[in-house]
């Protein structure tokens, strides 16, 4: 964990890119074992995760249930792959569970379940994960633990009344405890979230609800990295960061394209994509 602009060196950002390499292989690696998946959704938001569990969040792997860990809730719920591929990157299961993706009995199914080692919440329902994640927050507060509580909603997600709801909570509880990004992708799976349901200004809607709001590019770990610093140090309210990303972000052929929503990666697509994403 940071404690000031200073520590974000070069050193780490590599390691942060290393790690996000790491799980974007992952995520190939899993979908396309399962032959179903979200790799596209999963993609935007890697360096985010990236930053969290190798960067700032308190956990042990060897103890998934430690009381004082730091919480992360992935409410985009179909982009659980970029979930299992961190926690595996960090520990908290083998390569053969990360490769049972949606197997019959698996551990690891196409949405996070609470079952799983280092899952924190069961999302997928687009909506509830926010909920979660205030509620979380504000049981923390309430029993004076030291928790902090992360959660990653979509962009196309906030079409849905019960992130707003959330989003009201927060600021009313002065949850300083709690950072949320927004994967803002431009992408749903309708298409264009502009289109779908339009969202601007979005980020001067979650200011008028009473959080702290920046906006940064999502695949910039000194953006991403500072918004962490700035939201421990903020106190009485909630941050927020609308983090402009990319859907598919990380290989050539997958970024920017909606191909790749709700469908894995075919024999000769997956060779080249892990061609890229080679050591």
């Amino acid at each position: 964990m940071i404690t000031s602009l200073e520590d974000i060196t070069l050193d780490l950002k590599a390691t942060l890119v290393e790690h996000a390499r790491h799980i974007r292989r992952h995520i190939i690696e899993m979908t396309s074992a399962a032959g179903s998946g979200h790799p596209g959704p999963s993609f935007s938001p890697t360096e985010i995760l990236s930053a969290l569990y190798f960067s700032e969040m308190r956990y042990r792997p060897d103890e998934p249930d430690w009381l004082e860990r730091d919480r992360f809730i992935l409410s985009k719920g179909h982009g659980a792959p970029v979930l299992y591929g961190a926690l595996h990157e960090a520990g908290f299961f083998n390569r053969e569970v990360l490769l049972s993706l949606r197997k019959p009995g698996s551990l690891l199914q196409g949405h996070p379940h609470v079952k799983a080692p280092g899952v924190d919440a069961t999302t997928g329902s687009l909506g509830i994960g926010l909920s979660q994640a205030v509620g979380q927050a504000l049981g923390a507060k309430v029993a004076g633990l030291p928790n902090r509580v992360y959660a990653v909603v979509g962009d196309g997600e906030c079409d849905e009344g019960q992130i707003w709801e959330a989003a009201l909570a927060a600021p009313q509880f002065k949850l300083d405890n709690l950072a949320v990004f927004i994967d803002h992708n431009k992408y749903q799976y309708d298409g264009p979230v502009c289109e779908v349901m339009a969202l601007a200004p979005l980020a001067d809607k979650w200011r008028d609800f009473g959080w702290r709001v920046e906006e940064i590019d999502g695949h910039d770990y000194d953006q991403i990295l500072g918004f962490l610093l700035r939201s421990r140090q903020c106190t009485g309210k909630p941050s927020l960061a609308v983090a402009n990303t990319i859907k598919g972000f990380g290989v050539s052929f997958m970024a920017g394209t909606q191909e790749f929503h709700a469908r894995s990666l075919n024999a000769e697509e997956t060779a080249r994509a892990l061609e890229e994403l080679k050591d």
